[in-house]
């Protein structure tokens, strides 16, 4: 065997590409794409003008999938999750499945409990209180 690590997400072992990749959100993606397709439209010619395929397509998924629809909700959770110091993986993944328990957050990101970090059970409880709170509101 090689001396490289395996990776795990479960210990954000995430490789090479995600050492200083910024993660995002569905909701953050949503975003970008529908500003891009503003300027677009802005600038073309012929209104009837047709968006690549996979362009209209990713922008339905991430609208679809996205927990928070309002651009301000999604900065909340951003904001939220950030003061918490997590990963961005860690970050990306909470914001889009919004766990309910701390048992299911930490289901769905296991490095959440890793040593060493400041996050308890309440600590985890209080970002969850705080993302549902953005939720009940939007």
């Amino acid at each position: 065997m090689s001396g490289e690590e395996e990776e795990n997400a479960s210990e954000l072992k995430l490789g090479e590409d995600f050492v200083k990749a910024k993660c995002l959100m569905n909701g953050e993606v949503a975003m970008i794409l529908e500003h891009r397709l503003e300027q677009l439209q802005q600038v073309s010619d012929d209104p009837l003008n047709q968006m690549p395929q996979v362009f209209e397509k990713s922008l339905q998924y991430v609208k679809r999938f996205s927990r928070y629809k309002n651009p301000d909700a999604v900065r909340q959770v951003r904001e939220i999750l950030s003061r918490h110091q997590l990963a961005e993986f860690e970050l990306a993944v909470l914001g889009n499945l919004c766990p309910e328990t701390v048992e299911e957050a930490i289901a769905m990101v296991p490095s959440l409990k890793d040593k060493g970090r400041d996050l308890d059970d309440e600590a985890i409880e209080k970002m969850l209180t705080d993302l549902a709170m953005v939720k009940k509101f939007e």
